[in-house]
């Protein structure tokens, strides 16, 4: 069975244009020029310092790309691109058409592109198929795979590395410079990744977002960012994970996708 979820937490920008494609490439993380007819890829938006604004997924439609936002960031993001934008030859409008996502033990819904991050994931489509489960359910499916949703990172305060980009397709190191590359680069060149995201197990409701995580009861472990009843993403300190970890008192346990730590 295949299940379906429109993603009302999603929204499209389209960038078209001769110059649209070169501009997005010299901006994201990910090879915008390599981006087939019907291609989608995921990446971001950095900011120079190389935090994380936007996560982004990237569709190659004809002579130019539709980004897949979050949608309480669409008008953040076509003013970020604006500014960018000098005397390149591209419109960048927002899209109508909806997001939806679907996975299972099913065929894809016709239209539907798998997702670049992992292959358990399923598919992504721009359609009005009409929905067979909520939106929660997409967050349970993603959270159950370790994998973080675009509320698990604030603007502006990760870094891509930090919320597992660089595992999930979200990153081209070959492609040369984008915005944030050479923190980025440095970050991934030493190997030295101090926090990354990673899922918690508990009994009941999930902590509030910023949670502090504590190891030992009194060591600074990580914060608890989104979650659902019985598990949520962390940030957490790679270091202090092995040991009795607990947030409010209540105590947590890390899960460990293979994907992300082997």
């Amino acid at each position: 069975m295949t299940l379906i979820a429109r993603l009302d937490s999603r929204t499209l920008v389209r960038v078209a244009g001769p110059d649209a494609r070169l501009f997005l490439h010299n901006l994201l993380t990910q090879d915008v020029e390599g981006l087939g007819e019907g291609e989608l890829r995921f990446g971001a938006l950095l900011s120079p310092p190389g935090r994380l604004l936007f996560d982004l997924f990237l569709w190659g439609e004809g002579d130019g790309v539709t980004l897949d936002v979050a949608a309480d960031r669409r008008d953040a993001l076509v003013q970020r691109l604006s500014m960018y934008r000098l005397r390149a030859k591209v419109e960048i409008a927002a899209d109508p058409r909806r997001v939806c996502a679907a996975w299972g033990d099913g065929p894809p819904p016709r239209g539907f592109v798998a997702d670049p991050r992992l292959p358990g994931l399923g598919w992504r489509g721009l359609s009005a198929a009409d929905p067979t489960v909520d939106e929660p359910a997409w967050r349970a499916h993603e959270l159950a795979h370790g994998v973080p949703g675009a509320g698990d990172s604030p603007p502006d305060k990760d870094y891509p590395i930090e919320a597992n980009f660089d595992l999930l397709n979200g990153i081209d190191f070959a492609k040369g410079c984008f915005v944030g590359q050479e923190t980025t680069s440095r970050m991934k060149r030493r190997g030295a990744i101090k926090t990354r995201m990673l899922p918690i197990s508990l009994d009941g409701p999930p902590p509030a977002f910023g949670a502090e995580v504590l190891l030992n009861g009194d060591r600074r472990a990580g914060e608890v960012r989104g979650g659902i009843d019985g598990r949520a993403m962390a940030l957490l300190r790679l270091d202090r994970i092995d040991g009795p970890l607990t947030v409010d008192g209540r105590p947590i346990a890390v899960e460990r996708p293979g994907w992300l730590l082997g």
